[in-house]
């Protein structure tokens, strides 16, 4: 019979463990990829605004993980402009919490998922592409 004890006091991760973990994920991917994006800001929020969910054409607010904002590498050089909000990946802990709950990965690995596909495909990047970054992130 298994102890099942520990699973009593478990709850689900906070925005701030969920950015922390984000982090971490974030500092494994190789350091080629990282520098797709500079200066990059990850947030963490339960769900998408709206605005999102209308501009993504999303049919519930569990539809998308994340989102990445900003300038890539490629545009950055052509930008001249001051003021300028830094790249941002939007994590979204509701629908990450829900996938992982569905599926049989470790939280970590879909944070990480979530974040290489934000990038790559900003970046116009294949799926094999992005399947090996994240192998090299898990390794």
């Amino acid at each position: 019979m298994t102890d099942l004890t520990h699973w009593s006091a478990l709850t689900a991760p906070s925005l701030e463990e969920l950015e922390a973990l984000a982090d971490d994920a974030f500092a494994r991917l190789p350091e080629a990829f990282r520098r797709l994006v500079t200066d990059v800001v990850i947030r963490v929020e339960d769900f998408p605004t709206e605005e999102v969910l209308e501009e993504m054409q999303a049919d519930t607010p569990f539809d998308i993980l994340g989102l990445f904002h900003g300038i890539g590498l490629a545009q950055d050089a052509a930008v001249t402009e001051t003021g300028r909000l830094p790249n941002m990946i939007f994590l979204y802990r509701r629908p990450i919490l829900d996938y992982w709950a569905e599926h049989e990965e470790s939280l970590g690995s879909v944070v990480t998922h979530v974040l290489v596909h934000e990038i790559g495909h900003h970046f116009g990047l294949s799926d094999e592409d992005m399947e090996r970054i994240e192998a090299q992130a898990d390794a």
